[in-house]
């Protein structure tokens, strides 16, 4: 088991934005200077059984969906989600209208939506797309359908159960017809994501992180009057807010902290909410999940520091793209089944934080407004149906009382967080003791060329494995007293191998499941209270097939981002044997690399990491796929070790281009896709 010791840095990395707000001109529709913003969109998910689309299924069947946007635009474009499918889904038309009622739509009004120019276009698995930019006549508040006309559709379906609209499905290609006479009626949404707008720059959007409350149960199906309907209703109708989309991410069942009913939020947070269009305002109302049934003190204490940290590392990275973030207490559920004496206790302690910590840019105080004065603990009984839930009158009651001043005038810059004390220690797990129901795959796209995946067919979901062959463990000293993230970079594809066990020193083993990602993604593992000195961490599998790439442990909140640093310890990897050779990064390196530039693909910014044997001159340059130079963005001097460079490719059109590197003794070229539009 190595050792090794933090170290104090700057953040040297720049945060790149995985939603950009793209200034341009559409000649084409005579926009000018305007940006896009988010007018709808909802949670995609996995759909369970149960809510599933109903038979014969989507394939060779017509879908129409209806929704209602909060801001209009004459300009649009739509996303579609294929996030949570295991196989492609093929959609051969698809066609927007504005719809009266139900399924009926204006004829003239019918557009036909196009993919980089094509009518037809497949999703593959794991992927979300946008359709081309369009004209269209979008007034606020007005329903729309979307129409699929689909091909050959996954067996499981990404889209959003809480839907509380109707769905109609025929059979055949109908996407243009009014007669859905002989219509299949579904209450969910499927593979539709979300609507932008092209708006003048002054516009912006709030999205919601929340549960079913936010989803809108208690509201009445095809009424569109969930408590974020009435707020957009509110808003439209306030002159210093008219330009404000609303975006609603709830979902019934979600927790803060695991999975359940779809992502944990702390894993969707950056697609499901910063990576929105336009938006300048968040409202997190989420946590009554986490909180419900907890059965005792200890529980309590630990849902309640769990949601707090969660609640931190949501305002930081916030904050860090200027964005306001705006904390809703959580509302009382005495009468439901989630109600005892320690959820009350947990509840209590996270809103008296989210009121008193100072951390939300505002506190809307939803458990004051809608709890009963007689008995704090339970919701006015006018305003609840289950006890948990509000109705639409509750829903009014929320909405009524927030001040909408929160919305306006969202110009103010937040200075970037203070990480100049944090302490960080980056380690490799191949480069730890590793044992041998582990083994180590060498891929040049991840962290040092390798990453750690327990062997097929070992699992420990029950109990965490005794044995020291199912565990990595990593010795490590940290510098002061303090709370410490532990972040770990993982490939998890789904719900059968996103599992870990980890404990800090000789605590108890604890599962840490819902780990899933779309690709190497970093999570958050957990949070320990260490005291100065050494420490042990030892992670064991829970659910083969989980790949896992890198483990930051840090004094910061934010999530890495990309690859992260290098690490304090590094091996080489050997491809004739799993057995690494620890070797101290100064000491220099034993071969030359070019890694994989992250993200990929990518929007405006990516970075590329390569590493040298020796100090030499390094040419590091961009080409078109015709061979043509784009740009040089290496071209000097190097000493020996690791470097990252940065490469704007702002004013590049969408596409594929390689990069190559030359030294004195080496050279190497990849592919990247830019997605500039």
């Amino acid at each position: 088991m190595f050792k090794t010791t933090f170290f104090k840095s700057l953040h040297t990395y720049s945060i790149v934005l995985g939603s950009c707000i793209i200034l341009s001109t559409w000649s084409l529709f005579g926009q000018s200077a305007k940006i896009w913003v988010g007018t709808w969109s909802t949670m995609p998910q996995l759909v369970e059984p149960g809510n599933m689309p109903p038979d014969p299924g989507l394939t060779n069947s017509s879908l129409r969906q209806i929704v209602r946007p909060s801001i209009g635009s004459d300009t649009i474009r739509v996303k579609f989600s294929n996030e949570f499918s295991s196989s492609p889904v093929t959609m051969k038309a698809v066609k927007l209208a504005v719809t009266d009622s139900y399924f009926d739509i204006f004829d003239t009004t019918i557009v036909k939506l196009t993919f980089g120019g094509s009518p037809e276009v497949t999703m593959d698995p794991d992927t979300a797309i946008y359709s081309d930019p369009f004209a269209f006549n979008l007034e606020p508040r007005k329903d729309v359908s979307i129409t699929i006309y689909f091909g050959e559709t996954s067996a499981d379906v990404t889209g959003h159960p809480g839907s509380r609209t109707s769905s109609y499905m025929i059979i055949g290609n109908d996407t243009s017809v009014n007669d859905f006479s002989d219509y299949i009626r579904t209450i969910h949404w499927y593979v539709i994501n979300g609507i932008d707008v092209l708006v003048p720059s002054t516009a912006t959007s709030v999205a919601i992180l929340g549960n079913s409350i936010t989803d809108g149960r208690g509201s009445i199906t095809n009424m569109q009057n969930r408590w974020t309907d009435l707020l957009s209703e509110r808003l439209l109708a306030n002159p210093g807010t008219e330009q404000v989309g609303v975006l609603n991410m709830g979902a019934g069942g979600n927790c803060v902290l695991k999975d359940c009913l779809g992502p944990a939020a702390v894993d969707r947070y950056e697609r499901d909410i910063l990576n929105q269009s336009g938006v300048r305002s968040i409202i997190i109302f989420e946590g009554v999940n986490d909180i419900g049934g907890v059965n005792s003190a200890d529980a309590a204490t630990s849902v309640a520091n769990g949601l707090i940290a969660a609640y931190k590392m949501m305002i930081d990275s916030a904050h860090a793209r200027d964005i306001w973030i705006y904390g809703a207490t959580i509302t009382p559920f005495k009468g439901n089944g989630y109600y005892n004496q320690y959820s009350e206790a947990c509840r209590n302690k996270v809103n008296e934080w989210i009121r008193n910590s100072d951390r939300f840019d505002a506190v809307i105080d939803f458990d004051m407004v809608l709890r009963n004065p007689e008995d704090t603990a339970s919701l006015v009984s006018s305003y609840q149906n289950d006890g948990l839930h509000p109705d639409t009158a509750g829903y009014r009651i929320m909405v009524d009382s927030m001040d909408l001043k929160l919305f306006e005038g969202l110009d103010t810059l937040f200075p970037a967080p203070d990480t100049s004390e944090s302490a960080y220690l980056w380690i490799e797990p191949e480069c730890a003791t590793v044992g041998e129901n582990w083994e180590l795959i060498i891929d040049p796209q991840v962290s040092n060329q390798t990453y750690a995946i327990v062997e097929p067919g070992i699992n420990s979901n029950a109990s965490a494995p005794a044995d020291a062959a199912s565990a990595i463990g990593m010795s490590f000293t940290v510098p002061k007293d303090t709370n410490y993230c532990i972040f770990v970079r993982l490939n998890s594809y789904g719900s059968d191998d996103d599992s870990f066990w980890a404990k800090m020193d000789d605590r108890n083993f604890v599962l840490h499941d819902g780990l899933g990602t779309s690709g190497w993604e970093w999570r958050k593992l957990d949070t320990f209270s260490l005291a100065t000195g050494e420490h042990t961490l030892t992670v064991a599998h829970g659910e083969d097939g989980s790949n896992l790439d890198k483990f930051c442990i840090t004094t910061d909140t934010l999530l890495p981002a990309g690859l992260g640093k290098p690490a304090d310890i590094v091996c080489m990897p050997d491809t004739t044997t799993p057995v690494m050779g620890i070797k101290d990064v100064t000491g220099g390196v034993d071969t030359y690399t070019l890694g994989q530039n992250y993200p990929n693909p990518f929007a405006d910014k990516t970075t590329i990491a390569f590493e040298i044997i020796r100090d030499t001159y390094v040419s590091l340059k961009v080409y078109s796929v015709l061979g043509e130079e784009i740009a040089e963005i290496a071209g000097k001097e190097y000493t020996s070790g690791m470097h990252i460079v940065e490469f704007d490719a702002i004013g590049l059109s969408k596409g594929i281009y390689y990069y190559t590197i030359k030294t004195d003794k080496y050279s190497a070229t990849r592919e990247m896709i830019v997605l500039n539009e």
